[in-house]
């Protein structure tokens, strides 16, 4: 494992379901003095809605945060500045820690396409080490490539007793086209007298209202089906341990895995996938994993016939947030997960 043992990292981060808080944790676990910011100045459905709509709206807000940061942090020396994602971090704040901080390393992560976020593109000069989750992006913007992690709570729950009541479970935020795909698989389960269970999240109702009012996909969402209480990880693995497989519906504009995709098959379950990119990785197995296309769901009865096929140790280990801390703290791992890119 490598060594940040007495290393000062300033880390700031988009807020993605307490996942910055875990890697936070295990950065100072393994030694290192970690401050940590969010990147965003309020989580607020307000703010978020306009950092990603036009920061330009909110720049005397985002301009007042980030100056109390560099305010608070006057006094400090940092051997690493981590950023993931970045979407409200303006470029004076990142010229000006790298002013203060003679041989600093910059250090980016992105997991969510660039084509999605293209004012993030600019800010990338900063860097010394940039990854992205999606390897297009790798390969267009010159960055490493790294998928997401899992975190251990999810790791071998077929290790739990107890038959699962579920064939298949659906949790995620209700974004993109998520509500009808998920529904015609649910039409597709219930032919096949298969037990399934659907959980959509979202974030607010009157934000979720006015999305439901402009975004055609949302249109169709029948709000009886919604839930607007976030599950914790501790709910979301009791879920795990009573199905099973899992589905994942990514965004049809993206390719890089969801970090949901880690969980599942590190948890020991089956998982079922809208993401064809999948194949290109080394835990993907036909037996583990069902490939199913978002236009025409078709679900293979004989796949929850057949046991979780137990995976690779070393492949495990790759998959986990210690792996994924020593690729950006350490040495890049593209030589590895490219390795098993099929197309």
């Amino acid at each position: 494992m490598i060594d940040l043992n007495g290393k000062k990292i300033l880390f700031l981060s988009v807020s993605f379901f307490n996942y910055e808080k875990a890697i936070a944790k295990r950065l100072s676990d393994l030694g290192a003095e970690v401050d940590f910011y969010d990147e965003r100045p309020s989580n607020s459905n307000f703010s978020k809605g306009i950092v990603r709509l036009n920061k330009k709206f909110y720049h005397l807000k985002i301009n007042a945060y980030y100056n109390r940061i560099l305010n608070e942090i006057k006094n400090k020396k940092y051997d690493y500045f981590f950023l993931i994602k970045g979407e409200a971090t303006p470029s004076f704040f990142l010229e000006k820690i790298k002013e203060n901080n003679p041989g600093i390393k910059m250090i980016y992560y992105n997991f969510d396409p660039l084509t999605e976020y293209p004012d993030l593109i600019d800010n990338l000069k900063f860097f010394d080490k940039k990854f992205t989750f999606e390897y297009r992006d790798s390969v267009t913007y010159n960055m490493n490539f790294r998928p997401l992690f899992y975190v251990d709570e999810y790791k071998n729950l077929n290790h739990d007793t107890g038959a699962a009541i579920y064939d298949m479970v659906f949790i995620g935020s209700a974004h993109t086209d998520r509500y009808i795909v998920g529904e015609k698989i649910r039409a597709a389960a219930d032919k096949l007298k298969l037990n399934s269970y659907f959980y959509y999240y979202a974030m607010g109702k009157i934000a979720f209202r006015l999305k439901k009012i402009i975004d055609k996909n949302l249109k169709q969402f029948d709000m009886a089906k919604v839930s607007f209480d976030k599950l914790t990880h501790y709910q979301i693995i009791d879920f795990y341990r009573k199905t099973k497989s899992v589905i994942d519906i990514n965004k049809p504009f993206q390719s890089g895995l969801t970090i949901r995709t880690f969980e599942v098959l590190a948890s020991g379950k089956k998982l079922i996938t809208t993401n064809s990119d999948i194949i290109n990785y080394p835990f993907y197995s036909p037996e583990n994993v069902l490939v199913i296309d978002r236009e025409n769901i078709q679900l293979d009865p004989e796949f929850f016939k057949t046991d979780f096929k137990k995976l690779n140790q070393d492949v495990l280990y790759r998959m986990s947030l210690d792996s994924f801390i020593e690729c950006l703290f350490g040495d890049a791992q593209d030589d590895y997960w490219n390795s098993f890119r099929k197309q």
